[in-house]
């Protein structure tokens, strides 16, 4: 498997960019085509609104479809595309309210509703978002899971009645991933892929295409085959910040830490471009500046990632959303721990209560810096801390990991190491993160760091190779393989 996925990165890396005229480009948001009954006047807002959606620029896509059915208030797809952006497969975010709201503009019930589309395939189109939010009889009560499981069957029922609609086929593709509930699962994933490379082969500059192959690929073992999509998914919105970012879920898969910060870069300057056009504050402790910063470490460019962190430090200073907390508490674990400055715990702070957002990744990255400076008691008052935050398996495997190094200072190593392999078992069962480590210090590579204080070499580099292949090219993980060989060649 490692020699064919060396072969093939070498193969698709010889591959030239795609080249696509930008002036060309409707929006610079892809190419798609999309048949309806809507008026000729609204078609450009439309299109816009469902390239949008393709590029999960929701925000924007409701906005278009609302200046459609300004346009043409009895414009049946626009009420379709902006009840369609209130849901979001791939986050398992659904606003069903928001939804039901645009949908009852068009009818009070699903049969008039019904009755307001011209053609079959608007009326199935329609009948698809009844399933997903709940208003037909198989649909209603039931989880949100469920309706998802519901609709991505009707979405592959409408797929073998119109095979050749690229539009179906790509809401199909991705309804599959949206049913990944569990978290990553390779044979879904690989399933929506099948579906999808139709449409990136008949049309590669399809944004859905694109981006949901990016999403089917982008762990280590299949991104090599996501590498095409990255290459020409930039170029082919380079309207969506989104889009910009999409590539470096590839790149990051790789190891390729230079296109995750490029892809960043222009991710994050799109995006602010977006929003002063909006009059809204520029996002600086968002996903795009976690990804940056987090490139920047791996590449040891330590110093630009320490001026994101500190401009998101800012921010954090003054009224920050919870989205905003979450996105500091994890980049100061990451700039700490893979920095290994353990000191500046104490000037990156901000307040925290044990039951917000980034409370875990908070109180794990103090009480590791604080066992690192020899303060044990303060290290035990945030692991107190970080154990009153809510119960999940990430949180768990963090406390058996404070806890094992502070078993470690107490003298009790056996029982250390086998709670530190505890929380190693437990973060392996884990699906693969699609991004950087949400799990602050992965397990594998805090194993492999307290194997090499005791001297067991051999099992470091067992460690450290583990954790090399979930987050390849990881900086401290290949330090600590190389450190591990040198030891193990002196023996």
């Amino acid at each position: 498997m490692k020699f064919y996925s060396a072969c093939l990165l070498i193969i698709i890396a010889s591959l030239p960019l795609l080249t696509i005229d930008v002036a060309a480009q409707d929006k610079l948001l892809g190419k798609i085509d999309f048949p309806n009954s809507g008026a000729e006047e609204a078609q450009d807002n439309f299109i816009e609104g469902v390239k949008f959606l393709h590029n999960f620029e929701y925000a924007d896509a409701a906005r278009a479809f609302k200046r459609a059915r300004q346009i043409d208030p009895d414009f049946v797809m626009a009420h379709y595309g902006e009840a369609k952006s209130h849901n979001h497969p791939i986050w398992f975010q659904q606003d069903r309210q928001a939804a039901m709201e645009v949908l009852n503009n068009l009818g009070e019930t699903v049969e008039s509703r019904q009755s307001r589309a011209v053609t079959q395939r608007e009326k199935d189109l329609l009948m698809s978002l009844e399933i997903l939010y709940g208003n037909t009889p198989e649909s209603e009560d039931v989880s949100k899971e469920e309706r998802d499981d519901l609709y991505m069957a009707y979405m592959a029922e409408l797929h073998e009645k119109y095979p050749g609609d690229h539009e179906i086929t790509a809401f199909y593709g991705l309804s599959i991933l949206g049913s990944a509930h569990e978290g990553r699962d390779f044979s879904i994933y690989m399933r929506a892929a099948a579906e999808l490379f139709d449409v990136w082969n008949e049309n590669p500059e399809h944004p859905g295409a694109a981006h949901y192959l990016i999403h089917s690929f982008d762990d280590p073992v299949h991104a090599p085959l996501g590498l095409p999509m990255a290459k020409a998914y930039s170029k082919i919105a380079p309207a969506a910040a989104h889009a910009q970012h999409m590539t470096s879920h590839i790149f990051l898969a790789l190891g390729m830490w230079d296109g995750v910060i490029d892809a960043n870069i222009v991710a994050r300057d799109v995006q602010t471009t977006r929003q002063k056009e909006l009059n809204e504050e520029p996002t600086v402790c968002g996903h795009y500046t976690w990804w940056l910063q987090y490139g920047y470490l791996q590449a040891g460019e330590v110093e630009n990632a320490t001026k994101v962190l500190k401009t998101c430090t800012e921010r954090i200073k003054a009224e920050p959303s919870s989205s905003e907390k979450w996105h500091f508490a994890i980049m100061r674990g990451h700039q700490i721990v893979d920095t290994e400055n353990w000191k500046r715990a104490l000037e990156w702070t901000s307040d925290f209560e044990a039951g917000t957002r980034g409370a875990v990744n908070y109180f794990f990255t103090t009480a590791l810096a604080n066992i690192k400076t020899g303060n044990i008691q303060a290290a035990q008052e945030s692991l107190d801390q970080l154990m009153k935050t809510p119960v999940s398996v990430e949180r768990d495997i963090q406390v058996d990991q404070i806890q094992s190094l502070l078993m470690i200072e107490e003298g009790n190593t056996r029982e250390a190491v086998e709670l530190l392999n505890q929380a190693v078992v437990s973060e392996s069962e884990l699906p693969l993160d699609f991004g950087p480590p949400v799990i602050i210090k992965p397990s594998y590579e805090l194993l492999g760091d307290v194997m090499m204080e005791m001297g067991n070499y051999e099992e470091a580099l067992d460690a450290y190779q583990n954790q090399l292949e979930r987050t390849p090219d990881r900086m401290r993980s290949l330090v600590g393989k190389e450190q591990a060989l040198a030891m193990i060649s002196k023996q």
